[in-house]
């Protein structure tokens, strides 16, 4: 299992990519830097927490792993 401040770092740099998409699509509609900024600062705070609950909460779902992967991921919470 990712650490929380491994799916912390993740969740940062992942939108560090989407919010400069987000901003140059932004610019290219409304022609305005101000306004295509507001939108990716804003969205920078907003889909960062909900990627790291998004992370967390699929952590917890068995779906897809291999059974080694479940056990030791359950081993480690016990841990901590």
């Amino acid at each position: 299992m990712d650490s929380r401040s491994r799916s912390f770092a993740k969740a940062l740099s992942w939108r560090a990519t989407g919010s400069l998409d987000t901003m140059l699509l932004s610019f290219v509609i409304t022609g305005n830097v101000k306004v295509a900024a507001t939108i990716g600062l804003t969205e920078i705070v907003t889909k960062s927490l909900l990627y790291y609950a998004h992370e967390r909460v699929w952590l917890r779902i068995p779906y897809g792993r291999a059974r080694e992967n479940i056990a030791s991921d359950q081993m480690v919470e016990r841990e901590a």
